[in-house]
């Protein structure tokens, strides 16, 4: 723990949390007000609520944690390496992989695996994320590119804001979706009451747009191609529940019956087309969906029959 003392000098007429936030670096308020709760920043000796209004000759005492660093080191973990040149990295990611270090996710990321396999790696996202220029979630099966140098990056990123580079997913969700093709166009912010969540919102909330195409349809579940417009986090999950046809397996947007035992959800990026940083050519990948994913979409196959 870092400790000290900060005595306030005029009546500064704030709540503790936001004095805290102005007068300790890299300290935001939500973190402030944790430390509050937790009994860590006290008022002359005394335990306050994060609304406290400050006053000249208060001294605040402050236990701040020592942050854990989340800066990756290599770690030997297997890479299915479906592209490789001087630019980039164009990486099928298996599910239960996290892309880059975060509280929790210290280890066994991509980000630890790439250090492995290569020291060129872009440092335009810092050392934390060596090369990543977009991500999938943990349990997303699937393609993502990784950039070898900072030109390459800065391209990919141009081509991603502009909505040029193609990236299409396969997966089954729940019901059965009756129009053969649709756009989904819903604004997606951080959820309102749970904070691990995102939601369809007007709320401090971003541009989402997703296309979907039915491929199969069965008893209760529909097999479908999805592409990206944006990308925003959960896109995908948090926009077919939206619609009433969550995906299959998803542990935080679907209450429903997991029929097929499925840990994770039914969702895989099976293809990713972008133009080549250095030569401008367009160029598209293509992974084939993990051996679950296929056995289940056979089992309904045969249901189907």
């Amino acid at each position: 723990m870092d400790y000290f003392e900060i005595q306030v000098k005029d009546d500064e007429g704030i709540r503790l949390d936001s004095y805290v936030t102005e007068k300790v670096e890299d300290v935001s308020r939500s973190y402030a007000s944790n430390l509050i709760k937790e009994g860590l920043i006290l008022v002359n000796g005394e335990k306050k609520k994060p609304k406290y209004i400050v006053k000249a000759g208060d001294i605040i005492q402050i236990q701040l944690p020592v942050k854990e660093s989340l800066e990756p080191v290599a770690e030997e973990i297997p890479l299915d390496i479906v592209y490789e040149d001087k630019d980039i990295l164009i990486v099928n990611k298996p599910k239960g992989l996290v892309v880059h270090p975060a509280p929790g996710s210290k280890s066994q990321t991509l980000v630890n695996a790439l250090l492995n396999y290569t020291k060129d790696l872009s440092s335009i996202n810092g050392p934390i994320r060596p090369g990543i220029v977009h991500r999938l979630d943990k349990d997303t099966s699937g393609l993502l590119v990784v950039a070898k140098n900072n030109l390459a990056h800065e391209n990919l990123v141009k081509q991603l804001k502009k909505h040029q580079i193609k990236r299409e997913y396969i997966a089954l969700v729940h019901g059965v979706i009756d129009r053969d093709k649709a756009t989904i166009n819903a604004p997606i912010g951080r959820h309102p009451r749970d904070r691990i969540k995102m939601a369809v919102t007007n709320i401090n909330s971003k541009e989402a747009i997703t296309h979907y195409t039915v491929l199969e349809r069965y008893d209760d579940y529909t097999y479908v191609e999805l592409s990206l417009e944006t990308g925003r986090t959960h896109q995908i999950r948090v926009h077919m529940a939206y619609i009433n046809h969550p995906v299959v397996g998803d542990p935080l947007y679907t209450r429903r019956k997991n029929e097929f035992g499925i840990r994770t959800q039914m969702l895989h990026a099976k293809k990713i087309g972008l133009k080549h940083p250095s030569t401008g050519e367009y160029v598209e990948f293509e992974a084939r969906p993990p051996k679950e994913f296929n056995q289940v979409i056979n089992l309904l196959r045969i249901r189907n029959r």
